[in-house]
């Protein structure tokens, strides 16, 4: 068999696997954990229920709507006083970073009946241009609520109103919209910074 003809045999041989190479430490990459110091990684990504929602322009938004980008959630209400203002501000502070900017912070209200279109756009966009609000009611927000294991009750205060007890977290989902990591307060931004840096370059 002449030179020529074995390059010509060797060559689509050797492409395939250089591709399976690649492909296999795509996986492998995927599917090993990366190691952070401030949060808690999933075994392995989980997929979120199917769940609609709207944006904070009107816009519907649902699981293809996390695709292409990394997300960071949180969940809280604008009449929140103290921690949702402060975690939100936080939020859009990471995202700023170099480090990070390709990432998505997303505020979802578990208000619905305080918290329409209106007062939700109103809310974000005091915080700039990069956060995302999103509403829905209550059976609109459950898949999402339970797909996340987040936690919100309705407390009534004294002399009338209420106030609403949430989970407090911040839930990573990767640039596929899987849930990966989370992280609970109190945030060290250092820490918080370095931990999503690690988590978006190793595409888990």
């Amino acid at each position: 068999m002449s030179k020529r003809r074995i390059a010509l045999y060797l060559v689509p041989l050797l492409v395939v696997a250089a591709a399976a190479g690649y492909m296999v430490s795509r996986a492998l990459t995927r599917e090993t954990p990366p190691q952070v110091a401030g949060g808690t990684v999933l075994p392995q990504p989980r997929a979120l229920p199917a769940f609609g929602l709207t944006d904070h322009t009107g816009a519907a938004f649902g699981n293809d709507r996390l695709g292409g980008q990394p997300s960071i959630l949180f969940f809280g209400f604008t009449h929140c006083p103290d921690v949702c203002p402060s975690t939100l501000a936080l939020m859009v502070q990471l995202a700023r970073e170099p480090s990070l900017s390709r990432l998505r912070p997303v505020f979802v209200t578990v208000d619905p009946e305080r918290d329409d279109i209106a007062a939700l756009s109103q809310y974000v966009n005091a915080f700039g241009d990069r956060l995302v609000g999103l509403r829905g009611e209550e059976a609109q927000l459950a898949p999402l609520l339970a797909g996340l294991g987040v936690a919100h009750v309705k407390v009534p205060l004294p002399g009338g109103g209420y106030t609403v007890d949430h989970s407090a977290a911040l839930y990573y989902l990767n640039d596929r919209g899987q849930w990966t990591a989370a992280f609970t307060p109190p945030f060290d931004f250092p820490k918080l910074r370095e931990d999503l840096a690690k988590l978006i370059a190793s595409g888990y």
